[in-house]
């Protein structure tokens, strides 16, 4: 029997304060206010206006609020000079997201293909957890990940809301005419969304834009998932969103407590042992050790990490069914299954080489002060 995460103190938060993640097929009057386009297209199909010319009025290209934004990170702002004319795709994104990753490979790829016939590719980072709304982590991780091409952070949202945006990632893909032509929620469709850049540029350049559709192939934790095998969920760790809690006695919010992990895990519930305190968005390990458990079923697992306290990274061993992981070992463990969390990021810590069935995942911590937000699959 499943035990729940039960409040001792009715106070306890119990739904998240993140924006809502579910797709939508919702109309966007405001992204053209946004971009200082004047009214939008009523229509609530993700063919927002199509790719004939449309009335004689013609609206300004793309400015307002995203133009506005205070921070960017690969350009020091952007003006409406910078985007009159130009064909431009808005991704909504987070870095510790796997679903934002998974899509990186193809927005790297396009920027950097499509440039010269101007194609402009921004990047709107929307932070879901915290440690996402601290500048420097989100510079890091762009660093890191060779994100080139211009990045808004929109920690107050007012991007994301003005869109009407529904999840992470989504595209917004906008004419030269400043018209927004098509909206996709979620990953998938890419070569759909490369021969609509295409035919978005070839109206604007008044000649033909063709390329061959670019092969991408994710490394890490940026590879495609292996869809058919997913049969684990988005799992919180946090009070606000945490499911399928298993620890015997259920948890006790915003205070220490001794967890233990019970004898078997039912498929997709997960466990603490040790000293934790769960709080709204993560469970910080206060004890001097402790374990995290969670039967599971995916090629690939992650964990959303971070030292409680930066500078102090906290070392951890994962073992599956019990046993060093060997050759299916992620990208951030080695084949004994040893790792380190030095910054506040998702963690690969599981790719399966072998046929996927369900198993029993767990990390343990040696050195205290981890936090740990949220497990995904791949």
């Amino acid at each position: 029997m499943t035990t729940l995460i039960q409040s001792a103190d009715p106070r306890a938060p119990t739904a998240a304060t993140r924006p809502p993640l579910r797709r939508s097929r919702a109309t966007l009057p405001a992204i053209l206010a946004l971009f200082g386009l004047g009214a939008c297209d009523s229509s609530r199909s993700a063919d927002l206006s199509g790719l004939q010319a449309g009335a004689s009025s013609r609206p300004p290209p793309p400015h307002g609020a995203l133009l506005k934004t205070k921070t960017w990170l690969n350009t020091r702002d952007l003006r409406p000079k910078s985007l009159r004319g130009k064909v431009v795709l808005v991704n909504f994104w987070t870095y510790s997201c796997i679903n934002s990753l998974r899509a990186l490979p193809y927005l790297k790829a396009w920027a950097a293909k499509y440039k010269a016939d101007g194609l402009v590719v921004v990047g709107v980072h929307a932070p879901e957890f915290a440690f996402e709304k601290d500048p420097a982590n989100v510079r890091t991780a762009t660093a890191a990940l060779g994100v080139g091409y211009p990045v808004a952070l929109d920690n107050d949202y007012k991007i994301w809301s003005a869109f009407r945006n529904q999840a992470w990632p989504s595209f917004y893909f906008i004419g030269a005419d400043g018209q927004v032509r098509r909206q996709i929620f979620g990953e998938g469709n890419y070569a759909q969304s490369e021969r609509l850049l295409q035919d978005l540029l070839t109206e604007a350049n008044g000649k033909p834009v063709v390329r061959s559709i670019a092969q991408v192939d994710g490394k890490g934790a940026e590879a495609a998932a292996d869809e058919k095998n997913i049969g684990s969920p988005e799992t919180y760790i946090g009070l606000a969103q945490a499911t399928r809690f298993a620890s015997p006695g259920g948890a006790l919010p915003n205070l220490g407590k001794a967890y233990r992990q019970p004898a078997a895990l039912t498929l997709n519930h997960w466990s603490l042992d040790g000293v934790w305190t769960i709080g709204d968005e993560f469970a910080t390990q206060t004890g001097r050790a402790g374990r995290i458990a969670y039967r599971f079923h995916a090629r690939d697992l992650h964990l959303v990490m971070a030292p409680s306290v930066p500078g102090h990274p906290v070392r951890f061993t994962i073992r599956i069914d019990h046993a060093e992981p060997g050759a299916d070992h992620g990208i951030d463990v080695d084949p004994a299954g040893r790792g380190v969390v030095r910054d506040a990021r998702m963690y690969q810590l599981v790719r399966q080489h072998r046929q996927v069935a369900d198993r029993t995942f767990e990390i343990e911590f040696q050195d205290p002060g981890i936090r740990a937000y949220a497990f995904t699959f791949g």
